[in-house]
């Protein structure tokens, strides 16, 4: 669905969001309509919060310099259609219609590259630190404006990175809390 203006969701962005248009996305196939939610973990640099350079990843404007690890992932063109920061705060680099680049090699239910028909939620956070519950809540009001603007999604197609690139992602790690998220989506 491209426009529900009753909902969430308008002309492929989440209304409550802030947008910051990354050039790091393409045209879905035409024959792949959206039916699975990813959701990923992340933090720049690793382990810490705060600060715009997981923006500033995601919209090529990263500065190399300014942390050793940021060496490491220089020319990378990756991005997401959401970031959920640690107080909750939403930001769209990529409107839902298109396909914004966060899964990489992947696989669901034998079905090969996941950008294809996914949504790409990145959380700021880390394997083994506690998301915080600003961050569950947007992310079920998030999930839930999807489920209602795409109908072949649902609580059983929303899944982590470590599902669809096993052995090569591990997040949103062991401290999401997934039966506590599956809980609040099950609530109207």
């Amino acid at each position: 669905m491209t426009d529900n203006k009753s909902s969430a969701i308008q002309n492929n962005w989440l209304t409550k969001a802030r947008r910051v248009p990354s050039p790091n996305k393409n045209e879905r196939p035409e024959t792949c309509p959206v039916k699975l939610i990813i959701i990923h973990g992340i933090s720049l640099p690793p382990n810490e919060f705060g600060g715009d350079s997981i923006e500033a990843f995601f919209t090529n404007q990263l500065d190399s310099t300014a942390h050793p690890y940021f060496k490491e992932i220089e020319g990378l063109q990756v991005s997401s259609h959401i970031l959920i920061k640690r107080n909750g705060d939403t930001v769209q680099f990529v409107p839902f219609h298109e396909r914004a680049w966060h899964a990489g090699v992947s696989c669901f239910k034998g079905e090969k590259d996941c950008n294809d028909f996914s949504i790409g939620i990145e959380l700021e956070g880390a394997d083994e630190i506690p998301y915080t519950q600003e961050q569950y809540q947007q992310l079920t009001f998030v999930c839930k404006a999807l489920m209602k603007a795409y109908p072949e999604l649902s609580n059983e197609t929303i899944v982590g990175h470590c599902d669809v690139s096993a052995g090569r992602k591990t997040d949103p790690g062991e401290s999401f809390d997934w039966p506590a998220f599956k809980s609040l989506l099950s609530r109207r």
